[in-house]
């Protein structure tokens, strides 16, 4: 957190918390949510900003409930996640880093969801950016050949109960396991709308 942050914090402890302005899609882009986007359930407009990305991603963090929040000053600015709390991408240096450029060190688990959407479970929980999806589907195996799209559909269709896929990248080999995208949030404790509890 930015020691400018924590001063802040420390001044002024007990600022209200901010809900539903803040936003990240499924490509991992920050977007602000004004009222007008908010009552109509739009995505809001992307940040562009490069100093505004670099201070939400330096703040960002979670609660005991698992509601991911940017560290706004002494606000928490709560976000609405599209899918999850971080976005994975593919990268030439380090195979895969984090929307907040974080480098991926360790791989525990991969996961196709009902929607047809990688997931890959490190330390956190990120959601495979669809523009790497090609890229990464050529990792996807049954037995020893690349899974082709047929396998995949009834891959799904059975849940994963009934047939094999791995994930091979270098020389890791993960198992893929179904998940579906409503069970996300439980599985991984995290809240994907935060609100202020009714009073």
């Amino acid at each position: 957190m930015d020691a400018i942050v924590e001063k802040a914090l420390a001044k002024w402890p007990n600022v209200p918390h901010c809900y539903g302005w803040l936003a990240l899609d499924a490509r991992g882009n920050w977007r602000m949510r004004d009222e007008q986007a908010q009552q109509n359930n739009l995505p809001g407009e992307r940040i562009h900003s490069s100093a505004l990305i670099g201070f939400i991603q330096r703040n960002y963090t979670h609660d005991e409930q698992g509601r991911w929040y940017f560290q706004n000053g002494p606000q928490r600015v709560y976000v609405d996640l599209e899918v999850t709390p971080y976005v994975v991408r593919t990268d030439p240096r380090h195979g895969f880093t984090l929307h907040t450029g974080t480098p991926v060190e360790s791989m525990y688990g991969i996961w196709l969801s009902d929607q047809g959407r990688v997931l890959i479970e490190s330390s956190v929980i990120a959601l495979l950016d669809d523009r790497d999806m090609a890229e990464c589907l050529l990792h996807l195996k049954m037995a020893k050949q690349t899974a082709n799209e047929d396998y995949l559909l009834q891959w799904m269709a059975e849940e994963g109960k009934n047939t094999t896929l791995f994930f091979q990248h270098g020389a890791m080999t993960l198992p893929v396991r179904f998940i579906a995208e409503s069970a996300l949030e439980t599985r991984f404790g995290f809240v994907k709308k935060p609100r202020l509890p009714a009073t």
